[in-house]
């Protein structure tokens, strides 16, 4: 139920950026030029009148309290909300400071035998002698002698 609630609220704080978004292009500037003319200021002028910027003021403040009471709501339900599996598990490793683990053994399997006649010979086991290991010879120039 808290989460139906939770996704509504998400879709009304969405409506509602998206609304003023659109109120804010709308309004005109001071200067009777800019984003409010690009966008639609004369159509506003037709619409609403010549005392326009007051009534695209007066709504745009009513949205932006709508926006910032819907924000600060979900954060008041996010803080409140019941804990999720994951959550509940991080809080139980840090109450317990580990977790035990079980030994690691390695599996007992038989050694597949090796397919002969391919260019690649693939098997399960491992090799029965370890290569060698040397070491890579050094390409780097001998260092530089002072005078």
């Amino acid at each position: 139920m808290l989460n139906f609630i939770y996704v509504l609220l998400t879709v009304l704080m969405f409506l509602d950026c998206v609304l003023l978004v659109f109120l804010v292009l709308l309004q005109l500037p001071k200067k009777e030029a800019g984003a409010g003319m690009a966008f639609g200021g004369a159509a506003t002028d037709a619409l609403f009148g010549a005392g326009s910027g007051n009534v695209l003021t007066k709504i745009t403040k009513y949205v932006a309290g709508i926006f910032f009471g819907l924000a600060l709501f979900m954060a008041i339900l996010t803080a409140h909300r019941p804990k999720t599996g994951a959550a509940l598990l991080l809080q139980e490793v840090t109450k317990h400071g580990s977790i035990p683990v079980a030994p690691i053994t390695p599996s007992q399997s038989t050694p597949v035998a090796p397919v002969s006649g391919g260019l690649l010979q693939l098997t399960n086991a491992a090799p029965a002698t370890p290569a060698p290991s040397t070491p890579a010879p050094s390409t780097a120039p001998p260092p530089a002698e002072k005078k």
